[in-house]
């Protein structure tokens, strides 16, 4: 069903994969960016990117299992950062490595952006998950 690849040759990157192919017929599930705020509508984590991030997870979770998925069947993610700062952005992937994302390992890019959607908003994350087939109860 997914195939994680690192390829020999290229400088072997930490915790993701370069590329993962998911086999023709599986279902796939394209995630709107998860985004850091409460169901009212109001920014967790205000000035806080580890918080924030630890946030648009709880959110990502919310939007997988709505569809019928998880953390641990997400084939590719894009993770948005405002900042400038390599180790604000090494926080926030730490997040990600602990959220069970980095588990695959999936294909992934960090990226620091200068601002996002909402105001006060750090921390956004877009995915794409195999939705897995339903597993008929005995």
């Amino acid at each position: 069903m997914l195939e994680r690849v690192t390829v020999p040759g290229l400088f072997p990157p930490p915790k993701y994969s370069h590329a993962t192919v998911v086999e023709a017929g599986t279902r796939l599930a394209f995630l709107a960016g998860s985004v850091p705020l409460d169901a009212d509508g109001k920014v967790i984590g205000e000035g806080n990117a580890v918080r924030q991030a630890e946030q648009v997870l709880v959110n990502l979770g919310a939007q997988l299992r709505s569809v019928g998925s998880d953390l641990g069947h997400v084939v590719a993610t894009d993770v948005y950062v405002v900042s400038s700062e390599p180790s604000v952005l090494s926080a926030v992937w730490e997040v990600v490595e602990a959220s069970g994302l980095s588990a695959g390992p999936h294909s992934s890019t960090l990226v620091g952006v200068a601002c996002l959607g909402y105001p006060g908003q750090l921390v956004e994350i877009t995915a794409t998950a195999v939705v897995p087939e339903e597993v008929a109860q005995p």
